[in-house]
């Protein structure tokens, strides 16, 4: 095995790699390149229109949640990307710099964290180039506390439990993620990728953590549906999507990693628990994306004391 893995990355690699391919977790679906399935270039260029879509924001539709002279905490809204992309498109980020500034005049100083465009919760800003420093620190260091409330689809039988899936990136779907395993790492090095996109995305598998409560018991469309709270605790690319997708549960409105989708079904697992009809149907009835990032907890970068902010779910 150890000379069938050597070969592989020395024969495929355009360039020197890091040793990343190790096993991972059972049960995953081997990937089969599909001739319907869209092109690298075509996923992007479909994120690109979407990006176009950012709605703008004025001072006015900014929900403050907390301002001082460090930080200040946004209630972002869904369908406004966090930070804008290289075509300059509305942001969050970019309405909060127009209406405060911060120290540095750069927007992009205020940024520690962002969520998903069609992610809705708690996002803070730094106004000063100490409190950036410092709240960077707390998310690298993992401590912040980042809650989560979800609808799913279908019903989650156990009350609480922990996701423990590790993620990479997907050879089917670039640049989407996968579950990890063997097979996937060695599909994403074999996939025929040009230097620059090799060097992006063949990295080690992340090893990702999802913690889960179920909140309740509801139904959409006249299909079940099961209300979480999920505390990210490593906090990686398209975690949550990805974990509940492999759970069997996709996310309410996922159009993404859900049904239809242009990620690996379930995450890259074998077989979901709800069917692509049921997730339409759930989808159409609630019409975003059910996620919205509700508590926020770290060490405040000024008063050095841990403060949480909290945010109603509008979903």
């Amino acid at each position: 095995t150890a000379f069938l893995l050597t070969t592989v990355i020395s024969l495929s690699a355009p360039k020197q790699t890091s040793a990343f391919l190790s096993p991972s977790n059972a049960f995953c679906r081997a990937p089969q390149l599909q001739m319907s399935a869209p092109t690298y270039e075509e996923v992007m260029e479909k994120m690109k229109a979407k990006d176009k879509t950012s709605v703008a924001l004025s001072k006015e539709d900014l929900k403050i949640i907390h301002e001082d002279e460090h930080i200040i905490v946004v209630d972002k809204p869904a369908g406004t990307l966090c930070v804008p992309d290289r075509d300059g498109n509305p942001s969050l980020s970019a309405a909060v710099f127009e209406a405060f500034g911060c120290e540095s005049g750069n927007p992009d100083k205020m940024v520690a964290h962002r969520l998903g465009m069609d992610t809705s919760g708690l996002v803070v800003f730094a106004r000063t180039n100490r409190a950036v420093s410092k709240l960077n620190s707390e998310f690298r260091r993992r401590k912040v506390d980042r809650k989560y409330e979800v609808v799913v689809c279908g019903d989650v039988e156990s009350e609480s439990g922990l996701m423990d899936y590790t993620i990479q990136r997907d050879a089917e779907a670039l640049p989407y993620m996968r579950v990890s395993s063997l097979e996937a790492q060695i599909a994403l090095v074999e996939s025929g990728l040009s230097e620059e996109l090799y060097a992006k995305y063949c990295k080690e598998p992340l090893k990702s953590m999802t913690e889960y409560e179920v909140l309740g018991k509801e139904e959409k469309a006249g299909k079940a549906v099961t209300r979480l709270t999920l505390n990210s605790v490593t906090g990686r690319t398209h975690q949550l999507n990805v974990h509940c997708a492999a759970m069997g549960h996709p996310i309410a409105g996922d159009t993404t990693y859900g049904a239809g989708g242009d990620a690996t079904p379930n995450g890259g697992l074998e077989e979901g628990k709800v069917s692509e009809e049921d997730q339409k149907s759930i989808a159409s009835d609630v019409n975003r994306l059910c996620v919205h990032l509700k508590s926020l907890s770290f060490k405040h970068p000024g008063t050095k004391e841990r403060v949480t902010y909290e945010s109603g779910t509008p979903f």
